[in-house]
């Protein structure tokens, strides 16, 4: 069943701060900071987006010494496509290039 359902307004803040870094391992923390999201919105988001394929997800490799390693999370190709969709959804309408079909990505 493929749902054609516009992101939530959390979902898409939390595209648009990953899309400013798309190449660069983010974790949970520091992402729900930046987009004001506590971890019992954020985390069903991100586990949300990384099941349908617009993010990795990894844990850190060599994290400092005393602290557990942190779950990292970076969009995918097809994550990239959504927040650029995403963007141009919102951006004035004169400023809207054409749409790309994205069905079942969302």
């Amino acid at each position: 069943m493929t749902r054609n359902r516009r992101p939530s307004p959390q979902t898409v803040s939390v595209l648009r701060a990953l899309a400013d870094q798309p190449a660069t391992w983010r974790y949970g923390y520091e992402l729900g900071q930046e987009v004001g999201l506590k971890a019992g919105s954020l985390y069903p988001i991100l586990i949300r987006l990384c099941d349908r394929g617009l993010l990795d997800a990894a844990w850190e490799t060599e994290p400092p010494q005393g602290r557990p390693p942190r779950h990292l999370y970076r969009l995918t190709g097809a994550g990239e496509q959504l927040a650029a969709e995403v963007a141009r959804d919102s951006a004035p309408a004169a400023a809207r290039a054409p749409r790309a079909e994205l069905r079942g990505a969302w």
